[in-house]
């Protein structure tokens, strides 16, 4: 009997974690529609075709992609846009690209692919913050030496440079919680595919751990906006380190 009691309160709490977290996404997505919905003058020109035309849009899109550039420029900072579009990821400084690459592959939230046209607009007028960051490789590698008392004392440095063979893996935390991921398009041995595997690991038994307080305390979990994507291992490195500990992102769908 006891054991019985035990499985159905276990089944019981499974499948109140299951509704939780899927009413996750959708409190996200109302949130973010009671801050970037429509105003009641775009209301009024619904009915009109030349608003939803394709042309329209796309234009509306690049004036706000731009907007977002224009921000960023500002900073006299450098900064990445990643333009979901032709698939490329950039570093720009004062509006100018300084590098740019293609990436392989790309995962992320609905909303950012098929997501409404309007609050896409929104979303993207601004440049993402980013708050904080996690990563497989150092931000800024510092290598410690002793200085020789005079020549006869110096040798030169034989270490060899590990970073150009080490996995990097990381991920940019945006101040509204919107998570950037860039993972090494390359799985040369079993190193890189382990580093991978536990960082992947590490985050989503924090995301699991944050979620399972959430609901204990009856609170809806907190649902991330992401986008994953795939870079060679130099890019990925080279844009990672490139960036400031609190620069900015832009987007482009």
């Amino acid at each position: 009997m006891g054991l019985i009691s035990l499985a159905v309160l276990i089944a019981a709490f499974f499948v109140y974690y299951s509704i939780m977290m899927m009413l996750s996404p959708g409190r996200k997505y109302a949130s973010i529609r009671d801050e970037f919905g429509i105003d009641s003058t775009e209301k009024s020109r619904e009915g009109n075709p030349v608003f939803s035309d394709s042309t329209y849009l796309k234009l509306l899109k690049e004036k706000a992609f731009l907007q977002s550039r224009l921000i960023m420029a500002e900073t006299d900072s450098i900064y990445l846009t990643l333009n979901l579009g032709d698939s490329t990821a950039n570093l720009e400084i004062s509006g100018v690209v300084v590098h740019s690459v293609k990436y392989s592959a790309i995962e992320a939230s609905k909303i950012f692919i098929k997501g409404d046209e309007n609050l896409i607009l929104s979303l993207m007028a601004n440049p993402f913050t980013i708050a904080k960051d996690w990563a497989t490789i150092k931000k800024e590698p510092v290598m410690i030496k002793m200085a020789p008392k005079d020549t006869s004392e110096y040798k030169p440095d034989i270490m060899p440079d590990t970073s150009i063979t080490e996995p990097v893996n990381y991920i940019l935390e945006m101040t509204d919680g919107t998570r950037i991921y860039v993972c090494q398009q390359e799985i040369e041995n079993g190193t890189d595919r382990r580093s991978r595997l536990m960082f992947d690991l590490q985050y989503r038994l924090q995301d699991a751990w944050s979620s399972m307080k959430n609901i204990i305390a009856f609170k809806v979990p907190e649902y991330h906006l992401f986008i994953k994507i795939y870079l060679p291992r130099n890019d990925a490195k080279n844009i990672y380190r490139a960036i400031p500990k609190y620069g900015q992102v832009g987007l482009y769908r």
